[in-house]
């Protein structure tokens, strides 16, 4: 299971990380987020060495979700540095979505 951040913690878990964060930005409601979730949180595991993975709830944060312009979800963001480094809007087969991140780790 992937860490919930919220609008409070936004800050020192995803900009302040020490390593590339892929921020998962999703609500209970969306069908494709719950899809895809599973998937996020098997390559947060697999890439636990390389890479972390968190979860913003757009309805709960959304400051955070404001903030980074979403408007279309299951959204996620790939922070390097605490820069936006790939946008990746809509659900994606797990091939997809590694080959996406991949390159920026």
């Amino acid at each position: 299971m992937s860490l919930e951040v919220t609008d409070a913690t936004f800050s020192a878990e995803v900009l302040e990380s020490d390593k590339p964060v892929l921020v998962d930005f999703w609500a209970p409601w969306c069908g494709p987020c719950r899809m895809v979730s599973p998937i996020v949180d098997e390559i947060g595991e697999e890439l636990s060495d390389r890479l972390k993975v968190v979860k913003v709830n757009t309805d709960e944060n959304m400051q955070t979700a404001g903030s980074y312009g979403i408007t279309s979800i299951p959204a996620m963001y790939l922070f390097k540095n605490g820069e936006v480094v790939k946008q990746i809007i809509g659900a994606r087969p797990k091939p997809a979505l590694l080959q996406e991140i991949e390159p920026s780790l």
